[in-house]
């Protein structure tokens, strides 16, 4: 049997396949081209769309355990259809990629479709470990340009403070549980972790980490979301522009922070804590300086 990774070639599944290669176990990597997917070479490229219900039923032909993340356009129906035909076809474990206080933001749609999928998995009583992770360190790599030309940090990310989290701990993490489910005999219980990382950060308190890399002033760009969702369009559809300007109110007026209760259990998956944002940002800063 093996494990399939769907979202293979994002920015999460690469992660996943990277601590999964070589650790002993059979894997499968979803993608809807096989030919120009860049996959690690222990790993078995399958053609498949989480749209296209017969191409995921043959990808998990073969299949014990699985690694379920599904994006916009109509995440909560291509995670369905997964979660169902993953069911069907007999897979004795699964590791689900939510969001971090999911139920909490019951406003925000792609949040909300994660937790319709957390309620199915519970309901039907599915041997699952759903991660939640935070706001992920490295969509802050593309503040590069704000950053270096402009001497600003851009995600109106607010002053209550976000527990962000490094996207090689996701990966680390999704891989470690895969692993778990997959060398086991037999089904094991549903198991939940946050993925966070070690520090409440605020706005300001991220142009500060960065004007210390940078050695330059760096100063945080405000909370106007209406300016964010307006930039964001130039890049993505305007609903899923609102969509993430929804997620940074919520942020701005609430906060993401974990308790230490959830850090010390990541700890305990991961093996060592989880990485600092101050250890990213000196790692792009040395990048950048470099190129």
């Amino acid at each position: 049997m093996a494990i399939l990774v769907t979202g293979a070639t994002g920015t999460v599944g690469s992660q996943v396949l990277r601590f999964l290669d070589g650790r002993g176990a059979e894997v499968r990597a979803l993608t809807r081209s096989v030919e120009r997917a860049k996959l690690p070479s222990g790993v078995t490229a399958v053609q498949g769309d989480l749209t296209d219900v017969d191409s995921v039923r043959a990808a998990l032909a073969g299949i014990s355990t699985l690694f379920l993340v599904a994006a916009d356009p109509d995440e909560l129906s291509k995670a369905m259809m997964t979660v169902n035909v993953a069911r069907d076809a007999g897979v004795k474990g699964m590791v689900y990629l939510s969001v971090f206080k999911s139920e909490q933001y019951a406003d925000v749609p792609h949040f909300a479709s994660k937790v319709a999928i957390e309620q199915m998995i519970e309901a039907c009583d599915l041997p699952a470990t759903v991660l939640r992770p935070c706001y992920f360190f490295q969509n802050d790599a593309q503040q590069k340009p704000a950053l270096l030309t402009y001497g600003v940090y851009g995600a109106p990310v607010g002053a209550e403070g976000l527990s962000m989290v490094d996207t090689r701990d996701i990966g680390e993490a999704a891989a470690k549980e895969l692993l778990r489910r997959e060398h086991s005999a037999t089904a094991l219980p549903r198991e939940t972790y946050a993925l966070v990382g070690p520090d409440a950060l605020t706005g300001p308190a991220v142009a500060a980490i960065w004007a210390e890399q940078l050695e330059r002033p760096i100063a945080y760009g405000g909370d106007d979301l209406q300016v964010f969702e307006q930039r964001l369009r130039a890049f993505v559809p305007g609903s899923r522009a609102y969509d993430l300007a929804m997620m940074m109110r919520r942020y701005q007026t609430d906060g993401a922070i974990a308790t230490a209760a959830e850090i010390e259990k990541l700890t305990g998956l991961l093996g060592h804590p989880p990485c600092s944002y101050r250890d990213f940002a000196q790692e792009m800063a040395t990048v950048w300086k470099t190129a």
